[in-house]
């Protein structure tokens, strides 16, 4: 924190960055380090015009991950999938500030009517493009807002917050109305709200997630968003629900994944996460691909979709679904890359069942 004010907050001076470090050190218990948190700060704000950063003709994925606080094993595996100037290409996208995107409630009002409103408050609400679906017209970018409870438009369920790529997943999956879908990894209830959204109210969406808080979670956007055609079950993945057998004319699982296509919002992710992690996510993602492609009815959909650009969680998984269920044909595929827009690193994969 303390390098970071002398580095990037040029409002406050060195010598109360460094005050500020050793007043720190001292009330977290470390009285002990106060001197050498001292010494180091000082050092630092005395030299910090002359520190370089590495060489990236040398060593590039190295220089990379100084500069963009990147592990080096994870621009490691995006240079393996991607190349090197794509790997670099993303490193940079996740410094870069984003406007909020939100999703018009169309059970509730128009997107004319939400810009109006908005408008009407001094928050500004621009039309925004999906990729590959011009024609989705729901998608708005928000800014010039302080924070989003204080939105009435909020508040009352006009919109929800969802990023542009996750928005994505139910144009892809296509429901209709009247049709049963089930959401085997809901929370916070996004994209279950999203297809009973498109579907007019009709039918019946299931979100399902593996605990009551992330049910819970589920409900409270439900209750604000009014959404009728829509019920919550608290049910692992994981695990068989032979009443659902062949029954869903969708199938949506937003499966647990690295997350590392939203470090721009979610920093920290990219300093828990290990590659043992992420082998471990992908024996999860494939059980509960497993028990979710038996819920599709025949010629029904499953759409699987993560929030990373790790190939072995998306292209791979594809890969290996239809080798092993050779009764679903793919239907749609895209990597989104963070660095193509104002939205995370998101991945969908359709199949249709014969």
């Amino acid at each position: 924190m303390g390098v970071y004010q002398l580095r990037y907050m040029n409002a406050v001076p060195a010598s109360a960055a460094c005050n500020e470090a050793v007043r720190l050190a001292g009330k977290k218990g470390f009285v002990s380090l106060k001197g050498f948190v001292n010494g180091v700060m000082r050092g630092i704000a005395r030299n910090l015009d002359t520190i370089a950063y590495p060489d990236e003709t040398k060593h590039p994925l190295y220089a990379w991950s100084i500069r963009y606080s990147i592990p080096e094993w994870i621009l490691t595996r995006w240079s393996r999938d991607y190349g090197m100037q794509k790997a670099k290409s993303i490193a940079e996208s996740f410094q870069k500030e984003r406007r909020l995107s939100v999703r018009v409630n169309r059970t509730k009002t128009t997107r004319r009517e939400l810009i109006q409103r908005l408008s009407e408050r001094g928050i500004t609400a621009e039309c925004a493009v999906l990729p590959s679906f011009p024609e989705f017209d729901a998608a708005l970018y928000l800014s010039g807002y302080d924070h989003l409870t204080a939105i009435p438009e909020f508040t009352e369920g006009l919109f929800a917050v969802q990023d542009i790529s996750s928005m994505l997943v139910v144009p892809v999956a296509s429901p209709h109305p009247g049709d049963y879908v089930i959401d085997v990894c809901s929370a916070p209830g996004g994209k279950s709200l999203h297809a009973a959204d498109v579907m007019g109210g009709t039918g019946m969406v299931e979100a399902r997630d593996v605990s009551e808080y992330k049910t819970g979670l589920i409900e409270e956007n439900i209750r604000r968003c009014g959404m009728r055609n829509i019920r919550v079950v608290c049910q692992d993945a994981r695990v068989w629900d032979a009443d659902s057998s062949d029954a869903a004319d969708v199938v949506i699982a937003d499966l647990p994944c690295s997350g590392l296509g939203t470090l721009r919002k979610k920093p920290e992710i990219r300093y828990r996460m290990t590659e043992d992690t992420i082998e471990g996510l992908v024996r999860l993602q494939r059980e509960i691909l497993e028990v979710s492609c038996r819920y599709v009815k025949p010629g029904g959909t499953l759409v699987f979709s993560t929030c990373t650009i790790d190939g072995e969680e998306n292209e791979e998984n594809t890969r290996w679904f239809l080798e092993c269920h050779t009764g679903f044909s793919l239907a749609f595929q895209r990597q989104f890359f963070p660095d193509e827009g104002e939205f995370d690193g998101f991945y969908i994969a359709k199949f249709i069942r014969e």
